[in-house]
């Protein structure tokens, strides 16, 4: 290797490496292996990248350096030929609920552009397409309200900035009001206000207001209409109801978008519209999160062989209900039962329907449990507040969108018959196949619209087989990204670094193939190897044998744990390896294998091939067949979290139990996602909401739950294994 196709290290001690040398090759792919703690991360992560990313900051400007920190140089001698270094290591995805693999990924933003000029806008109610209508068909449509109207015309639209300049010009052209993030006030007002100029707002001009009635002055009307359009540049928006305790309503007039059978308008479709981190796309009744928390009844009264004097009713339990009964909550219940009948001493399960649903909702009068905490819950400024109503509630579907995040407006809009959700639930391969028939088919868009769409399909297929090539073809894009587990958010990252295309970077991954299918893996180190063609180094932290065999080149290090190892003990290709000496190599040479043994502290060892329990009739318990030992079950009833089939699950208790499958199969979902948060929540109180499921029994057999994941340990000097 000459000297510029190699990394050179010297002298590296980084926690507990042993003063190791080595030369590494660069543009190949390179595989750092060897036993747990051996100090294979101390060399490739805190050594390594370390280093690449501390001398590219020390290559910026001061001025940027000052956002960046100070990086620490690494306990090393020598370092040479070393390249800028990206990492791509198990961190945890977003948790961010707005974050979703069409998001990380940047496809989504992709399709709001494919959908925001090629999209042909549909009326959500009666599914015809819409066109443009003239002012006479708005006036008509305006006469058919009723009450006292105000007519505005909107100039900004959930925009950043001051807009001095918008409010000033509005008031030299005589008119005298305006609406203002929602609010209608004099434009004397409006300019006296200081705008945070990084917050969105909105200002539309209050061109009149008139009352829909038998004196209506058409004229006027037409004229008022004519001129909000001139300066809504074709949209104006209506209010009634303006003289009421509600909140008014807004109805949208376009000249542009309107469904000439029912009356809808929307506004000019334009990306933002297909955003629901948006205002403007987002829909209005969960803010395009497309869940709420919502109280759940079951929650709230767990146990319904309690009365409610008893304390059938956990969150309104409280001192001075158990001892003295003179609390708000008691008197409340005290005052439901005398108006409607029933008895307070009564356990909860033999209460009638309909009295139930009045101790839960309230009778319009008196405010039940739901509304009660669902109220303070959004009236609260104390977190404390927040976190204890939380125990009694359950992640819902918003009933508006149906899950879906966005505005009636934005999913009605098509492109070749499919709504923007209706791609983004697509698996991976099918979304794939749909864009590919779409560039292929001459009929599905105009010819505008296919010159507009040719090079955003070509970047949405791109990083469509990106994510084919590292195996997440199973995912959707809408699939949010809390709920991917280690591996596959680090095969996302791996995908997007893939279609980035750089040369000349160092990646440094760690272990990818965490979480992933042996069916999988080859596809895993096919991707890899693409990086490498590239013109990149990559550095690869791994165990996996069929890795360790298909690398350009292998370092060993051990040959034990902590001051034990921290020394190379091979480095080279895989088959000099297979030669070397050493556990990883005696491994994969063949010399060394797993058997299949296992020690039981019960039954001595036995081949797990060998079956040695039975099931027997009755329910819910296995009986060994020689020490006659009765196991006991824990029992998951309608798993149907994520890509869960509303599946029943026996687990036996006091056994090694190993759930597998396919990457994407369900397995994070119901052991992670239901099994793990219902017992945090039910024997340590923890603010976890488990996924959608029926029931679990068998809980009276355990008293604990400790949660072992993929976390990341703590990274702060102040975090040790004490």
């Amino acid at each position: 290797m000459t000297k510029q196709d190699k990394l050179l290290i010297k002298g590296a001690r980084t926690h507990n490496l042993q003063n190791i040398s080595l030369k590494v090759p660069k543009n190949k792919l390179v595989v750092f292996t060897g036993v747990s703690g051996s100090g294979k991360s101390s060399l490739v992560f805190d050594t390594i990248y370390s280093e690449g990313q501390r001398r590219y900051v020390e290559s910026l400007s001061s001025y940027a350096r000052q956002f960046l920190g100070v990086m620490d140089k690494p306990d090393v001698d020598i370092i040479e030929g070393i390249s800028p270094a990206i990492a791509i290591d198990q961190k945890t995805v977003s948790k961010n609920p707005r974050s979703t693999v069409g998001t990380i990924t940047e496809i989504y933003d992709f399709l709001r552009l494919l959908f925001a000029h090629t999209g042909v806008p549909h009326c959500p109610d009666c599914g015809m397409v819409i066109a443009s209508q003239s002012a006479s068909e708005i006036s008509a449509q305006i006469r058919n309200l009723k009450g006292d109207i105000v007519i505005l015309a909107p100039i900004i639209s959930s925009k950043k900035g001051e807009h001095k300049a918008v409010l000033e010009e509005v008031a030299t052209s005589g008119f005298v009001r305006a609406r203002l993030d929602g609010t209608i006030m004099g434009l004397d007002e409006a300019l006296g206000m200081e705008l945070d100029p990084q917050k969105r707002h909105s200002i539309e001009v209050v061109v009149d207001r008139m009352a829909i009635d038998m004196d209506l002055d058409k004229i006027r009307l037409s004229d008022s209409i004519e001129t909000s359009l001139k300066i809504g540049k074709g949209v104006l928006i209506v209010l009634t109801e303006i003289n009421s305790d509600k909140e008014p309503k807004e109805f949208i007039f376009s000249e542009k978008f309107a469904c000439h059978t029912c009356g809808f308008s929307m506004r000019e479709v334009e990306p933002r519209t297909f955003s629901f981190n948006s205002p403007y796309g987002a829909c209005e009744s969960c803010s395009g999160l497309g869940t709420q928390m919502e109280v759940d009844p079951d929650l709230a009264i767990p146990n319904k062989s309690l009365s409610l004097s008893e304390g059938a009713i956990r969150p309104w339990m409280s001192a001075s209900h158990r001892v003295g009964r003179q609390g708000w909550y008691w008197l409340t219940l005290r005052r439901m039962a005398e108006r409607h009948g029933f008895s307070i001493s009564a356990p909860v399960k033999k209460l009638a329907k309909e009295h139930l649903d009045i101790i839960l909702y309230g009778d319009g009068e008196l405010e039940g449990v739901i509304p009660n905490l669902g109220r303070r819950y959004k009236e609260t400024d104390s977190e404390w507040t927040r976190a204890e109503i939380e125990k009694y509630m359950n992640i819902k579907i918003c009933p508006l969108c149906t899950g879906r995040r966005l505005k009636p407006d934005a999913l009605s809009v098509k492109v070749a018959g499919r709504s923007i959700n209706d791609l983004v639930e697509m698996d991976i391969d099918t979304a794939h196949k749909f864009f590919v028939n779409l560039s292929k088919d001459k009929n599905a868009l105009t010819r505008a619209q296919q010159e507009i769409a040719a090079p955003i399909l070509k970047e949405v297929m791109n990083r469509l087989e990106f994510l084919q090539k590292v195996g997440l073809n199973y995912l959707t894009l809408a699939r949010s990204s809390y709920t991917l587990s280690g591996g596959e958010g680090q095969r996302i990252r791996l995908a997007t670094q893939l279609g980035s295309r750089l040369s000349g970077v160092f990646y440094i991954l760690d272990e990818p193939s965490v979480g992933l299918h042996a069916r999988d893996q080859q596809r895993l180190i096919d991707t890899m190897k693409e990086l490498r063609d590239l013109g990149n180094s990559v550095f690869v932290v791994e165990h996996d044998p069929l890795t360790i065999k298909q690398a350009d080149w292998v370092v060993d290090i051990g040959p034990g744990a902590g001051k034990y190892g921290g020394k190379v003990i091979f480095e080279g290709t895989p088959a000099a390896l297979k030669k070397a000496k050493g556990a990883t190599a005696e491994y994969i040479s063949g010399k060394k294998k797993v058997d299949g043994v296992i020690q039981n502290s019960k039954f001595g060892a036995r081949n797990i091939s060998t079956s040695f329990t039975t099931l027997s009739g009755t329910e819910g318990q296995i009986q060994n067949s020689k020490s006659k030992i009765t196991t006991k079950f824990l029992t998951i009833k309608g798993a149907s979290h994520n890509n869960l089939k509303n599946i029943d699950v026996k687990i036996p208790l006091g056994k090694l139990v190993c759930i597998t499958g396919v990457s994407g199969s369900g397995k994070s979902s119901l052991v992670n996602d239901i099994l793990a948060k219902y017992l945090l929540r039910e024997f340590h109180g923890a603010h976890t909401i488990p996924g959608e499921h029926k029931r679990i029994e068998g809980l009276s057999h355990l008293n604990k739950a400790i949660v072992i994941d993929q976390s990341p340990i703590g990274r702060t000097p102040r975090s040790n294994p004490a």
